[in-house]
């Protein structure tokens, strides 16, 4: 069953196309550790609209991204950095796009909110906040 099907409403998702391709790559590469994760964020890459570099918009949370989301059961704010794997530091707050926070925090705007299943499989609802993009390199 996919991602559509669980959930009646799904918001929106945005990618950088090239930064698409990273994830549907790394993905593909890393689906037999972590199936589930993976899936999800193929189903995620696959109904993204898709970007040219500098066009998406600055509210959009990218690999590099700075997010403060809510999960709506606590009502606590969260600040993460959004990073790919092999960044991933969770005492700096570096959270990997292959934790389910992170897979259901790519390609989310601002004011958005998605039902996601925690590491227990319970759905959780998350709204984002706040998004800074990492400065330019």
């Amino acid at each position: 069953m996919t991602l559509h099907h669980k959930w009646a409403a799904v918001p929106p998702i945005h990618l950088v196309e090239s930064e698409a391709d990273i994830i549907s790559d790394l993905a593909w590469a890393a689906r037999d550790r972590f199936p589930d994760i993976c899936q999800l964020l193929l189903e995620e890459v696959g109904r993204a609209s898709l970007y040219a570099p500098g066009k998406l918009p600055d509210d959009v949370v990218t690999i590099g991204s700075d997010v403060t989301y809510r999960d709506t059961k606590d009502g606590v704010a969260r600040r993460v950095r959004l990073v790919y794997p092999s960044h991933a530091d969770v005492a700096l707050g570096h959270i990997s796009i292959f934790t389910p926070i992170g897979a259901a925090l790519i390609g989310m705007r601002v004011g958005a909110s998605i039902l996601w299943p925690d590491r227990n499989g319970h759905l959780r609802d998350i709204i984002i906040d706040a998004v800074v993009q990492a400065p330019a390199t």
